[in-house]
């Protein structure tokens, strides 16, 4: 009969001596009732490993392992008090090519329920690949379980310069590390620059306007301007096309040729505004008030406000020579004593609009909608030519 005596892989204390027969299976069943471990390689004194129970000699000193690779019992390390320290509870993580070394407690305790906890709190459970070298392969992004790891040793976030929160935050969830995750959809929210809609100022546009050389166009669409006050300022030639420009103060301001397409100027003021050549297609101008506008160019340029709402707008006094209004809404607005003289008012809504005192010599008004307009004290007489309905 042979006897051996058997350690636990990488130390040389609390041995026991076994009687080896049967098979190589045998003694390994034999060695994890007695060494309290799940026994699965032996390997002699050099690291050898053991295949076949006919390799062992009697007398022979065998190192048994839980599937780790051989560890030599001379570098044993042990703690300050003399008393070796177990090695069992050390693991290597090799995480995209990069090594991590850490306790099992490290990756159980913290976070029990997580994908890592159940990968390690039993040994060989998962049946976990390890390469060369012993360390545990998995395929994650090592710059990004980094500050994981961190969280699991000490419980606090900390993410160096340059790592991108999102990356941490898809590792966490592939590792099911949910506070951990909460914590950093917090934080990616906190570091969102926030949403800033508050209206430009007078002040701030001013500024705008001074660094932007004359010669060049200054572009402001979609920006926000309610409630601004622009009055009196040059705005000739800028493009506000579908800027908020709602209850601005746009007073005596020169809005020459500029760019208002499908802006909104619901409840502004432009009375005394110069308008000459100003686009205004499909804007919204419901409740705004233009009186003493001045939409006639003495070159010939044609201010366009096709299709724009104009409902209840009042436009009292304003010069609106050749200034196209087709298929323009103007219900219940006041066009008292305005200068439309070869105006473009065909398809226009002037259902209730005042028209008192105007002049529309030469105006088209065929297709409008005159229901309820009123014509008296006109400059000129209406021919019915003008108007079909």
């Amino acid at each position: 009969m042979r006897r051996v005596t058997l350690f636990v892989n990488g130390t040389s204390k609390n041995g026991k001596v076994v009687a080896v027969y049967g098979t190589l299976a045998d003694l390994l069943s034999v060695a994890s009732n007695k060494l309290g471990i799940k026994a699965c390689n032996l390997y002699n004194g050099k690291g050898g490993l053991i295949d076949d129970i006919a390799l062992i000699r009697d007398d022979d000193v065998l190192y048994v392992s839980e599937g780790d690779p051989f560890v030599d019992p001379q570098n044993d390390i042990r703690t300050t008090d003399g008393l070796p320290r177990a090695h069992t509870d050390w693991l290597t993580l090799n995480i995209g090519g990069r090594l991590f070394t850490t306790t099992r407690s490290t990756l159980v305790s913290k976070e029990p329920e997580s994908m890592l906890a159940h990968m390690f709190r039993e040994k060989d459970v998962w049946g976990n690949k390890q390469d060369e070298r012993g360390a545990y392969l998995i395929d994650r992004s090592p710059e990004y379980f980094e500050p994981i790891l961190n969280y699991l040793r000490h419980g606090q976030l900390i993410i160096n310069e340059g790592i991108n929160l999102l990356g941490v935050l898809e590792e966490a969830r592939f590792f099911g590390i949910e506070q951990l995750a909460d914590q950093l959809e917090v934080a990616i929210k906190n570091n969102q620059p926030p949403e800033d809609h508050s209206p430009i100022s007078r002040k701030e546009f001013v500024r705008f306007l001074l660094a932007t050389p004359t010669k060049s166009e200054l572009r402001c669409q979609g920006l926000n301007f309610s409630g601004a006050d622009l009055s009196r300022l040059d705005l000739r030639y800028i493009n506000f096309k579908m800027a908020n420009l709602s209850r601005c103060n746009l007073t005596h301001a020169n809005l020459c040729c500029s760019n208002l397409e499908r802006a909104d100027l619901s409840g502004a003021n432009l009375d005394g505004a110069n308008l000459q050549g100003v686009k205004m297609l499909c804007s919204n101008a419901e409740g705004a008030s233009l009186k003493g506008c001045n939409f006639e160019d003495p070159s010939g340029l044609k201010a366009n406000l096709e299709g724009a709402n104009l409902k209840g707008v009042d436009m009292e006094g304003s010069q609106m020579t050749g200034i196209n209004l087709r298929v323009a809404t103007l219900k219940n607005a006041k066009l008292k004593n305005c200068n439309l003289r070869g105006a473009t008012l065909a398809g226009t809504d002037l259902e209730n609009c005042d028209l008192s005192g105007c002049d529309l010599q030469e105006a088209n008004l065929r297709g409008s909608n005159v229901k309820g307009a009123i014509f008296e004290e006109m400059l000129t007489a209406l021919h019915m030519s003008q108007s079909v309905r």
